[in-house]
């Protein structure tokens, strides 16, 4: 083929700037040339060292003076872990890089489960910029800028790299944290096929992949074509796979006491008076229903299959249902992806490149059948006009209900009201079916102009992402209201109240035993919405590179070019789904568009070459300019500047600023309210006349609690919440801006050949970030701040409560909030050596270690509220290690993962520091309240964890052209789950693997 295609086509591999103070890192070496190799010259012309793109730049530069600060995994080393989900693989070898969304963090989830993305520094993935081959490609999700990497064959990789801090002087919006770069085959000749099984050695995680893979030249070497399909399937892990799951931990921590407690048969009790056999946590959302569930009650029923009882008050603990056994540890998906590349010589000087990449996947998550009681509201619009209307709830059973049984009447029900509370298991367990298609291809040409002297290229592209969502099993609220107002004619015939009703085929509900709603009444109120989300994304892109002209110090190089890119986003919702009045989320639909006109130019500049204490100097500096059309960004501004030091051969210092800008996404600026559920603890839990917690004086004030105050004077409020908390866009939203300033030290000394190693720390500050509040500080600004609680505040007009003062509802807003921050450094060290005639070894460490990951926002009352997320539910500290030995055909490598200690939950520690200080008061004035060795607090210091994985692979010729590899290995070999976790999945940790455990498979590739 010709050198155009040989020396050009790396040009569509860029990333982001190569100075930004990452390091880089594969699995043998840190890559980068301090000085040229010294190598044999023959005798003949020498041939000019080759000048090709580096990752994180579009500057041609040649190969020997290059310092690229990336992070690095092969195609080898992704192998060797066994897995085949991608971001699995990265998230396990890379450090700086964590798990945006994933098959075991997703079950909650609705719109993104089955979905696979990453991001960088913690700092949310719509700051983290995912490329292909260096190109920006349409998202996988309408919630952000997501790319999923289960959409790109893995058999089609051939590495992965990452660079972080501010990049969008390179590639625009959304690299604020960094980029990472799946980088394709394009040297492939042959044809191989692989396949590969595993599965955890407990029971569940069963896996397979199916891998196809061929490229050649075609054309007398004028053209090359690449073929890549892929089939991986997740059978997912279940509760019922892990022992753990089933235990039953309800946790708390008695600030009386000063105890740890767990939720047994007769109450919350202190750990250290029972066992672990004593621990329950139930819910009263049994199958056959619980009737007359009211304190005012004093006798209340429930349902034993078909049998009635009235000893349901007090013993819910003991009756109730673990809500825990549907749900899945891991959430089974199904992908299939395929992909064609294509590269021809159109003359010597003009190469064309095409790819197509299509990905359809598929997950189904099943969980628990619906749970409703009577006072379960939520929300319901006009179909016309889209305004808000009166919310609705199933409503009391009225006295009258034919189907009430007369022992229930017998026991004169509190005003009339028969409360009740059930899981519609015969309508079906709710699940939700996302079916995904994904399209990408581009298409350009490259070439040189200037007699040879510079580069150019020209490309367009495109990119369709559609989502069809079933969610199965809901229950039509409205519809279940007018079942439950049901009336008995005097044939007999029991039928709907409601005459409209009954002419739209209303069926009256019996909620009185399980099995008690046949198919026609489940049918009358099953609700199965639909959302179809269509996401497109075009692209014209072109750029130059060349030498403008030589400076002592060698040649400055340069990049100009400019793009131009269109992203449009569509949601189309079934009516109920836009009128309300279900369980499920109310998700408009709507429409939204950006357009976004950018120039570029990027320039290296040698200052010193071969000066004393300046092996070399060089400073790179490049800027963006951008046009946005959304109202409140327009034009914006990208930049950086970076350093490159080399006092003397082995050694190098670099450093690096960077200003980069995100621009809101369309659903941030442009998303009507669209329901979603997060989970969270009402401030006002255990309110009491007298109560002091924070926030209470606040919460007497509202209503419908000062109601209850007021009507019983030992009324304590028990939250029942329904965690619905839908978010919506702002069109007031401008772009954030972030400053990233690293610096770094390499060093590759003489002495000691083999070894590389490379220090980078980073500091990132985004401003005006965008970003949600919690619901935490939503409710902390409502009643726990300076600001007055009441409709001024606008924190408590996010709040909606029903008339027993449950939260039905809190609205997420997005904002530019004052400052995301995120600081730390990196740590690679690599060695390789060979041991003669017993192979090669080679040792690699990366390591992540977190300085500050916050939040910042000035609060109503005009404090600054700061929240600290590092060491808080994540480590501060990550590491991969891993010692690869290699003889001939045979591999073998054993890999380590560490993980650092960290605090579960930050409330929680303030919680029980305000305890510690109270109870250390009451010692020092002698009170009776005073605990003289209160207990620390449980589950909440958890300390490091580390993970063995050994793999081996070996390959044998069968034939002069035909090789057979064989591979297998045990990922975590010690089985360590972690600590016990009662705040997770099945009492698990996600960052421990979520409960999965010794994972072991074995493959098989056969090429030629």
């Amino acid at each position: 083929m010709s050198s155009i295609l040989t020396k050009k086509c790396a040009l569509t591999l860029a990333i982001t700037a190569s100075f930004s103070g990452q390091l880089i890192a594969n699995d043998k070496q840190i890559e980068r040339q301090l000085t040229p190799n010294k190598t044999t010259i023959k005798e003949g012309k020498q041939e000019a060292p080759e000048k090709i793109v580096v990752t994180g730049s579009r500057l041609k530069r040649d190969s020997f003076s290059v310092a690229t600060p990336l992070v690095t995994m092969d195609r080898t080393a992704i192998q060797d872990t066994g897995l085949g989900n991608l971001s699995d693989v990265l998230v396990d070898n890379m450090p700086a890089l964590s798990q945006s969304i994933g098959n075991n963090t997703s079950q909650s989830s609705i719109s993104g489960t089955g979905l696979s993305t990453v991001q960088l520094r913690d700092l949310g993935a719509n700051r983290t910029l995912t490329l292909i081959d260096g190109r920006r490609v349409v998202s996988n999700s309408y919630g952000g800028n997501y790319v999923s990497l289960n959409t790109i064959p893995s058999g089609m990789v051939e590495r992965v790299e990452i660079i972080s801090g501010g990049a969008s002087a390179t590639y625009g919006a959304d690299a604020v944290a960094g980029v990472v770069n799946i980088i394709t085959q394009s040297k492939k000749e042959g044809f191989d096929f692989q396949a590969r099984g595993g599965q955890t050695t407990d029971g569940g995680g069963k896996e397979f992949t199916l891998d196809l893979n061929y490229g050649d030249s075609f054309a007398n070497n004028k053209g090359y074509v690449f073929f890549s399909a892929n089939w991986d399937r997740d059978f997912g892990i279940s509760y019922y796979d892990r022992d753990r799951a089933k235990i039953e931990a309800a946790h708390s921590y008695n600030n009386t006491l000063m105890c740890n407690q767990m939720m047994t048969a007769s109450g919350s009790k202190c750990m250290r008076d029972i066992t672990q056999a004593d621990w329950v946590s139930k819910s009263d959302g049994t199958l056959g229903g619980v009737f007359l569930e009211n304190n005012n009650n004093d006798t209340q029923f429930w349902y034993d299959g078909q049998t009635l009882r009235d000893d349901w008050k007090g013993n819910e603990e003991i009756y109730g249902i673990n809500s825990n056994q549907y749900v899945m540890l891991d959430v089974p998906s199904d992908n299939l992806s395929t992909a064609v590349k294509i590269d021809f010589d159109i003359s010597d000087d003009i190469m064309s490149y095409f790819q197509l990449q299509y990905s359809k996947s598929g997950s189904f998550n099943s969980k628990s059948p619906e749970d409703e009681y009577e006072g379960a509201f939520v929300p319901r619009y006009d179909a016309v006009t889209g305004d808000p209307i009166a919310d609705i709830a199933p409503g009391y059973i009225p006295i009258n209900n034919p189907y009430v049984p007369q022992q229930i009447l017998d026991a004169n029900p509190y005003k009339d009201r028969i409360y009740w509370d059930r899981r519609f298991g015969e309508v079906g367990n709710i699940s939700t079916d996302n079916d995904r298609t994904t399209i990408r291809t581009w298409a350009g040409l490259q070439g040189t102009m200037f007699n040879h002297q510079w580069d150019w290229d020209v490309s367009a592209g495109y990119g369709q992402f559609k989502q069809h969502q079933i969610r199965n099993n809901e229950l039509n609220v409205i519809k279940l209201n007018q079942a439950l107002q049901a009336e008995k004619l005097a044939d007999g015939t029991i039928q709907c109240i409601d005459e409209a009703a009954r002419a739209a085929g209303c069926v009256p509900i019996n909620l009185f035993g399980e099995g008690s709603i046949t198919p026609d009444m489940a049918d009358w109120i099953r609700s199965n919405p639909i959302i179809d989300t269509k996401i497109q994304q075009y692209t014209v892109m072109g750029y130059i590179t060349g030498d403008l002209f030589e400076l002592p110090a060698g040649s400055v190089s340069a990049v100009f070019g400019g793009e131009y890119r269109k992203d449009s986003q569509s949601l189309d919702t079934s009516e109920d789904m836009k009128v309300g009045g279900i369980t499920f989320n109310v998700v408009p639909s709507f429409y939204g568009e950006v357009e976004v006109y950018e120039a570029f130019a990027e320039l290296a500049i040698p200052l010193l070459k071969d000066a004393p204490l300046a092996k070399g100097l060089s400073a790179e500096t490049s800027l963006r300019l951008a046009n946005y059309s959304m109202e409140n960004v327009n034009t914006v501004a990208s930049y950086k500047l970076g350093l490159l030091w080399q006092p003397v051969d082995g050694y190098m210092v670099r450093a690096n600023y960077a200003r980069a800008q995100r621009a809101p996404t369309i659903t941030e600026l442009m998303s009507p309210p669209r329901g979603d559920f997060d989970s969270y603890d009402d401030i006002c839990d255990g309110l009491t006349a007298t109560s002091t917690k924070p926030g209470h004086d606040n919460c007497r004030l509202e209503p419908t609690l000062a109601k209850q105050l007021a009507e019983d004077p030992n009324f304590k409020f028990d939250s029942e919440d329904n965690n619905y908390s839908p978010g919506t866009g702002n069109p007031n939203l401008k772009e954030e801006t972030a400053d990233t300033y690293t610096f770094g030290v390499t060093l590759s000394p003489e002495f000691f050949r083999g070894f590389n190693l490379a220090i980078d720390y980073y500091d990132i500050a985004i401003i005006d970030a965008i970003d949600e509040i919690s619901n935490e500080n939503i409710m902390n600004e409502c009643y726990d701040s300076e600001a007055a609680w009441g409709s001024n505040n606008e924190f408590c007009n996010d709040i909606t409560r029903n008339n027993e003062g449950n939260i039905i509802k809190i609205l997420q807003r997005e904002y530019n909030l004052d400052e995301l921050t995120a600081r730390g450094y990196d740590v690679v060290a690599t060695y390789d050596f060979d041991i003669g005639s017993y192979g090669d070894v080679s040792l690699k460490l990366d390591y992540n270690h977190v300085i500050e990951n916050s939040q910042t926002y000035e609060g109503l009352d005009g404090n600054n509220v700061v929240t600290h997320y590092a060491g808080y539910g994540r480590s501060k500290d990550k590491a991969a290690m891993s010692i690869a030995w290699s003889l001939d055909d045979l591999r073998i490598r054993w890999r380590t993962n560490f993980l650092g200690s960290f605090k579960a939950d930050q409330q929680d520690e303030k919680d029980y520091l305000k305890a510690v200080l109270e109870n250390n008061e009451n010692c020092a004035t002698a009170s009776a309240d005073c605990i003289t060795n209160p207990e620390p607090l449980a589950y909440q210091d958890y300390g490091s964890y580390i993970k063995h994985s050994l793999s081996a692979s070996y390959t044998m010729a069968l034939t002069s052209n035909s090789d057979l590899r064989v591979f297998a290995g045990i990922n975590n070999i010690f089985d360590n789950k972690g600590a016990f976790y009662p705040s997770g999945n099945g009492n698990y940790y996600s960052g421990y693997g979520g409960g999965t455990g010794r994972y072991m498979y074995l493959g098989a590739q056969y090429s030629f």
